[in-house]
This record gives structure tokens, sequence and C-alpha cells, in this order.
């Protein structure tokens, strides 16, 4: 695995720690306290903090503001970069003034689709894919050249994650597409939240047997459930989740009061099992405007205090 660049998540996943990553969403505006107020919540429990990039393809503000933000307040920023929309000019652009701004670490996506936003009649881009630009990131970082050949005068050393998806099908494929990204340039990877844990096991197993876990760091998707209602609408509306309907009843079986407790019990469980995985590096906890609980799972999960 890379070790030629100097982000602190890499360090700790390069010893062998074990990581916890967790995820900030920008505020539809330009209130920067609403990012503080979010990442002082973190601050001390996890290693790094994922910042999305106008996720569900609404606008917000930019990831790379928002990094800015997390940087001045003593927390690791993951900055997420979609192709949606931007052409690799822009993409090139912004990554280089992201690391000049200290930014070390970037997620790689292609993005929601415009039309699952508030503006679904916006062009998108797409004028390259996640793949490619997991690609870019790392001719930008290894060669010092830009897309043309041209010579950066300062290259973007970044850690270099990507997503996977081990619920999507075909199944058979997932693991393919994972061994693409790490010949891409992946670094690390982040999984969508995992609750089939059969299906996430056998995905590791593929992996193991390829032997892609001792050529990447990952890190497994974690989404601690509020209610029955959101274990519903998660498993119907979120692309890519795989809700057995166990978990569902489970949610269902107990008073609408005790449902948050039940799904932070959920997530250490779910947690547990994870860290007996061989090839999983950490964990990555998607809290979605529920940060405050982040701690609590973490101090629970015997997970705390985190490695300096």
């Amino acid at each position: 695995m890379n070790t030629d660049f100097s982000s602190r998540l890499q360090q700790l996943l390069s010893r062998g720690e074990f990581a916890v990553t967790a995820e900030c969403g920008p505020p539809r505006g330009a209130n920067a306290e609403i990012v503080n107020k979010k990442g002082l919540v973190l601050k001390g429990c996890v290693d790094a903090v994922n910042v999305t990039d106008n996720q569900t393809a609404i606008v917000r503000m930019s990831s790379i503001a928002a990094c800015a933000h997390l940087l001045k307040i003593g927390l690791e920023p993951v900055m997420q970069m979609v192709t949606r929309d931007r052409n690799r000019i822009a993409l090139q652009s912004d990554i280089l003034g992201a690391y000049s701004l200290g930014i070390q670490n970037i997620l790689c996506l292609s993005g929601d689709h415009q039309i699952f936003g508030n503006h679904p009649d916006a062009m998108n881009v797409f004028d390259i894919d996640s793949m490619n630009l997991i690609r870019m990131v790392r001719t930008m970082r290894r060669e010092g050249q830009d897309m043309s050949g041209f010579e950066l005068n300062g290259s973007p050393r970044m850690f270099i994650g990507a997503a996977a998806n081990p619920f999507a099908d075909p199944f058979e494929y997932r693991v393919i597409r994972l061994a693409k990204k790490i010949d891409a340039g992946a670094d690390f990877i982040q999984t969508q939240c995992v609750f089939n844990m059969d299906r996430f096991k056998k995905w590791m197993t593929m992996a193991r047997e390829e032997g892609l876990t001792e050529k990447v760091y990952i890190l497994a998707g974690i989404t601690p459930l509020k209610s029955e209602g959101m274990a519903r609408y998660m498993s119907k509306k979120v692309a890519g989740i795989d809700m057995p309907g166990e978990l569902i009843k489970r949610m269902a079986g107990v008073p609408k009061k005790k449902a948050a407790a039940e799904g932070i019990k959920i997530s250490l469980e779910t947690i547990a099992e994870l860290r007996a995985i061989d090839g999983i590096h950490g964990i990555h906890i998607m809290a979605i405007e529920w940060e405050e609980m982040v701690g609590e799972i973490v101090e629970a999960a015997g997970l705390m205090p985190r490695p300096q």
C-alpha cells in the first residue's frame, strides 16, 4: 500500500490502527457556524470527517470551503468530489486548490443524478467518471502532471479514496469493480452502509480471495437507524441499500420512544461483527443529521480514546 504522503488518516491505517471516520453535510447556505458546530461534535471521537459534495444533487456550501472550516478547528477532512458538476479542467483546478489549503484526503465519486435534487433541469457534466477521477488524482500525485501531461509546480500528494457498494447487482461484479478502483489508484475504500451482514461477509471473502484486502484499506459503512420508518424508507428509496426484513421487524417491535436506542444497539452489534472480519481496517459512520450520536457510538463500541 502507498505511503508517499502525509495524511493523518493514512498514517493511522498504515500503523494498523482501526480507523473511525464520520460525515459532515455542508449547510444549504453560507453559514460557517453550522459546519463548525457539527465539526466540534465530532472532534476527538473520529480520525477524519468526510465532507459531502452537493449530496443528493442539492445546492450546498462547497465541499472545499467546508473542509477548510473543519481544518481551522483541528479536524482532518476527507473532501468528497463528484464528477457530475465539473469537467476535467475544473476537477484538477479544485484538487490543486484544495491541497494548497491543507486538504490531504479525497473521496472520488460520480455523484447523485441531478434529477433527484432541487435543480432537476440542470445540465450534468460527467466529462470523466469516478474511475478516471481516481486515476487522474493518482497521476497528479505520482507523476506530478495534469491530464494533458503538463508538469505541475507542486503536486497534490493526496490520500485517494473511493466508494464501494457490496450490495448492488450483479453481485459477482462487485469485487471486479473494487479491483478496478484499486488498479486505478484507490488507497482506501468506504463502503455503503452495512445492514445485510451475510452478503457483506461474502463480498469480503471474495475480496480476500483476490488478494484485494492486501492492496487497499477498507472502511465499512455504518448508519444508525432512528426509527422503523427510517428503515423502511432506506429499504425502498435509497439506492444500493440492502435492508433485511428482520431488521425492519426488529425496529418495529420496540416502542417508538426506544426505537433510536434500538437502532444504536444494532449499529454496535454490526461494528462488533465488522471488527472480527479479516481485511476490515475501520468504519465510516454516516449518522444522517445525527452527528451528536457518533461519539456515543464510538465510545460504546470500545473505540475510544482515538489514537494520536
